[in-house]
């Protein structure tokens, strides 16, 4: 992706089902649970590089000893900051008494984190500072285990103004307004009220404190906490928490906006965000992997028993497209061959764009992520070009001399390695001001690959969100080549509306597609339009969300995509570059067909799964209209 944002974060949750001691033996290491808890995070850490933390527990431990460990770290090299943190005492175990390395009981009582039960998460922050109490997970102490509570996740809600005052309504006094806050102090607050119910039950059956404590850890009711809890979330979530006493959850959003897979055998249960990491850290095929069905929870007891228990009734699922075209990994077996499906979708918009001359035309990407939509792309040419040399060979009936026979034989895609990321510069943690200095320095080009003024250049990118760098770097660059002509193909649709589930996208004015349609209605007398939206969005803001429609579709309906792609041209064009240009983007239509279980697509037409998304779509408009340069959540 040229235009670097934020996304979803990535989780990593394993329970070890036997006791240290048979892994130790079988696996020939009692850190057998933290080890594929590294792979885990390091196999997913596309998915989060603003921090990264890990808490454990450790089960069944005797009073007065830590049950519950943290790591949290911003560090540059988050993940490796963290486990070389979590290794130290060993390092220290190996060189003055390396016998206990191999006691599992000693480890177990004495060793942070060699323990059946971890948790570990990897942070994009799309809200708040990016700070250490920024990152998760978060920790909500007592001297009760089973209320000692510890959550991470990939989500965001869209109520947490809503949220909060629930909270208040119930008595607390939340220290800070940050959905990470408020959903441990939801989930907190139900859980402590169903440890008192069992409590109070276990008190009247005459059982002793110490029985109790116990008693509760085997009974306890997660699956009713979390229903409660979650009772008035609107948003994409997976929240996964650990219990003091033993017990975890990974919780899912009704819609399945954000990604949740599981595996389980007789040693282990995994959760993650992403299969690939589960296949490659405990060498499992695909088919062995389940995803977690929207609106439930996967459930592990203390005592290693586990479940899928549904919480929420179900919604149309809504799973987010963007983890397809770009966020997940591309070595997943399924997202590899959408992505490819994606770029070959595309080849007949390009085939116009060049005037289907392909003699004298270059096929390229935007490196890395377009790489595997080049390839479908590519072949989706190659599919055009076979079948035009066997229309040419059967219309020449036989008269076609060896050289105009080889020259059609000959005909393939010319592909080039163009553009080159010169520079591992991260210019979505800048501010506005310093990204533009900064993007013009990313990308550098392969020279003497062009035909100069008479190649056109095909470069495929997987979106076009803001297009900053096109405009300031790529086309400039580009240009220098000589091209006639300059088509830059995006394997996603017009990003049109703001995401307000995991993904920074929350202003309007940030989005090329937004900007686009506005010029037009500027241009076409068409004005009223935007009052008519602000005025209607403005209504909706006093409404129920659940009330609320999204107005702001109404920017884009006097337009065809091919006309608001024309303009999204005409504003990335740079000033005094020689080559025309052109974008292309992916047809709605066509990424449903490419993606059929990913439907999730509010951010390209405005159908947002939940109420919320609704409220954050007119906010947003609202915002952009009054010059507010804010988020809309």
């Amino acid at each position: 992706m040229s235009d670097q944002i934020k996304h979803e974060c990535g989780v990593a949750l394993i329970r070890l089902l036997k006791p240290l001691s048979f892994y130790a033996e079988k696996y020939g290491t009692p850190f057998y649970g933290i080890n594929k808890l590294y792979l885990l995070m390091e196999k997913q850490h596309n998915r989060g590089q603003d921090g990264a933390g890990v808490v454990d527990v450790k089960l069944n431990t005797k009073p007065g000893g830590n049950y519950m460990h943290r790591k949290r770290s911003i560090e540059r090299q988050a993940i490796q900051d963290i486990f070389e943190k979590i290794n130290a005492p060993l390092v220290n175990l190996q060189k003055n008494d390396a016998g206990k390395l191999t006691d599992t009981e000693y480890l177990h009582e004495e060793i942070p984190f060699v323990s059946q039960l971890l948790l570990g998460h990897l942070r994009y922050g799309t809200f708040g500072k990016n700070a250490i109490d920024s990152c998760h997970p978060f920790i909500r102490q007592n001297n009760w285990k089973s209320r000692t509570l510890a959550v991470a996740g990939n989500f965001n809600m869209t109520n947490v103004d809503e949220l909060l005052q629930q909270l208040i309504a119930l008595g607390q006094h939340p220290r800070e307004k940050a959905d990470t806050v408020t959903v441990l102090e939801n989930i907190g607050h139900f859980l402590d009220e169903e440890v008192e119910l069992n409590f109070k039950k276990f008190k009247q059956e005459e059982y002793s404190n110490t029985q109790i404590s116990e008693m509760i850890a085997a009974h306890l009711d997660v699956t009713r906490v979390l229903r409660r809890a979650s009772k008035n979330w609107d948003g994409g979530y997976v929240i996964c928490g650990l219990i003091g006493h033993g017990d975890a959850f990974v919780l899912r959003d009704p819609s399945g906006i954000r990604p949740a897979y599981y595996y389980a055998d007789d040693e282990v249960v995994v959760v993650a965000s992403e299969r690939p990491a589960m296949q490659t850290a405990f060498n499992i095929q695909v088919d062995k992997i389940e995803e977690i069905n929207p609106g439930c929870a996967l459930i592990i007891k203390q005592n290693g028993q586990w479940s899928v228990q549904k919480v929420r009734e179900p919604l149309p699922k809504k799973s987010c497209s963007f983890e397809r075209i770009y966020f997940s990994r591309g070595s997943d077996e399924t997202i590899y061959k959408e992505r490819k499906e994606l770029g070959r979708r595309v080849v007949p918009s390009i085939l116009e764009a060049v005037n289907f001359d392909l003699k004298n035309t270059v096929f390229s990407f935007i490196p890395n992520t377009a790489e595997t939509a080049f390839y479908g792309m590519i072949k989706g040419v190659e599919e055009y070009i076979n079948q035009s040399k066997v229309r040419k060979i059967l219309e020449s009936n036989k008269k076609l001399s060896p050289d105009a026979l080889t020259e059609i034989i000959n005909l393939r895609p010319r592909v080039e390695k163009i553009a080159i990321k010169d520079a591992k510069l991260r210019t979505f943690i800048t501010d506005d001001a310093q990204r533009d200095d900064l993007v013009a320095h990313v990308y550098d080009v392969t020279y003497g690959t062009i035909n100069r003024g008479i190649d056109n250049l095909v470069i495929i990118d997987d979106s076009i969100v803001r297009g900053t760098t096109l405009k300031k770097s790529i086309l400039r660059m580009l240009d220098r080549l000589g091209p006639k002509k300059i088509v830059i193909v995006s394997s996603a649709p017009q990003l049109r509306y703001p995401d307000c589930y995991g993904i920074d996208m929350a202003k309007l004015g940030d989005f090329v597609a937004f900007n686009a349609a506005i010029q037009l209605l500027e241009e076409n007398n068409m004005e009223h339009i935007i009052d008519e939206v602000y005025h209607l969005c403005k209504e909706q803001l006093t409404l129920p969300k659940e009330s609320m429609v999204n107005h702001v579709q109404k920017i884009y309906e006097p337009f065809t995509d091919e006309q608001i792609s024309k303009k999204i041209g005409q504003l990335l064009t740079p000033k005094n570059i020689n080559a025309e240009v052109e974008i292309i983007y992916q047809r709605v239509e066509d990424l449903h067909k490419a993606c059929p279980n990913h439907s999730g697509d509010w951010y390209f037409t405005g159908n947002f799964p939940t109420a919320g998304g609704m409220k954050v779509s007119c906010r947003a408009f609202v915002n952009y209209v009054e010059g507010k340069n804010e988020r809309a959540y």
